[in-house]
């Protein structure tokens, strides 16, 4: 259902050409970068706001960062911001959630209000079980699901109609059984809902990933299966949700970066180049591999494509399940 994202798209080479970027010393692209982050320090747009800008500054492709946090609104509140201020020097980081929300209309804006640059990095979603639960597999999941969906509790880290809620919604939908089923159980947030688990209050838990193999590396969780068009390197035992018995369930949370509206050419450029550089540097090799980051890049127009067809495909879900 979600398309897989290619996992590098050059840049256009005629905005490329046309703009003409100019590299200060063969090397640098940009002179600084203004982060605005639309939430809290030590969330996962923090990190990735804060870990691209190591990446660019320490490889010397961007001069200099800042970063600043404007929580509120669902991620509103700094959308509003970079539009009002319209500060061409500032990239705005966000993710899936930008499109979710916009489609509930807990902010007024969308994508097409700002000037999106590209989508970065991913992380996939996975369906997690206590070390000590009996579930053993996905397919006995989906078994123990379709006998009594209520006596399955699900829980996730977002509300109702959120992304925790709609990758498992999906997952369920594309295995054969009714996504309305879902006995979902939302949480304040991924460690609440991971707490949850640990405790036995839910069943299992759908999950970013990153988030998973780690406390699968950790004894603490049995992963199902993965929402990746195929196995992951990082670990190669765990099953595709395609695989282990929802045919065509692919899901990547993007993350990636957004500028102000009415941003020139020449500047977009920029920060396009600044950002496909960063991938062949050893300083974001550290900062990927720290954060256990899968590797995307989708620019401009290809970027913009993506986020329709994501809008569509995630509407159709939420439509579905009565959310819009």
């Amino acid at each position: 259902m979600f398309k897989k994202i290619t996992a590098a798209i050059a840049a256009t080479s005629l905005l490329l050409g046309a703009a003409g970027v100019a590299m200060a010393d063969g090397h640098k692209v940009v002179d600084q970068i203004k982060f605005l982050i639309p939430g809290g320090a030590g969330g996962g747009w923090d990190g990735t706001a804060r870990g691209t800008g190591e990446a660019l500054t320490k490889s010397g492709l961007v001069g200099g960062a800042t970063y600043e946090n404007m929580s509120g609104g669902g991620g509103g509140k700094a959308i509003a911001h970079i539009i009002e201020t319209n500060d061409q020097d500032t990239l705005m980081v966000n993710s899936t959630p930008i499109v979710i929300r916009s489609l509930q209309g807990v902010f007024p804006q969308s994508f097409r209000d700002l000037t999106p640059i590209a989508g970065t990095i991913g992380d996939y979603g996975a369906v997690v079980v206590h070390k000590d639960s009996t579930i053993a597999s996905m397919p006995q999941f989906l078994a123990e699901y379709a006998n009594d969906p209520k006596s399955v509790a699900i829980g996730g880290g977002s509300v109702a109609g959120g992304m925790d809620h709609l990758i498992a919604a999906l997952i369920m939908k594309n295995a054969g059984a009714n996504p309305i089923d879902v006995k979902y159980i939302p949480y304040d947030a991924g460690g609440k809902a991971m707490a949850g688990l640990l405790s036995g209050e839910i069943a299992a838990l759908t999950t970013g990933f990153g988030e998973a193999i780690e406390l699968a590396r950790q004894g603490e969780v049995n992963i199902l299966c993965v929402t990746s068009p195929e196995r992951l390197s990082t670990s190669p035992d765990t099953p595709t949700c395609a695989e282990a018995g929802s045919p065509g369930t692919e899901f990547v949370n993007w993350r990636g970066f957004f500028a102000a509206p009415g941003l020139s050419d020449e500047k977009k450029a920029q920060f396009i180049t600044a950002l496909e550089k960063m991938y062949d540097t050893d300083e974001w090799s550290t900062v990927r591999d720290r954060n256990g980051w899968v590797e995307i890049f989708n620019a401009d127009a290809e970027f913009v494509s993506f986020l329709e067809a994501q809008e569509e495909e995630i509407g159709g879900l939420m439509r579905e399940l009565g959310f819009l």
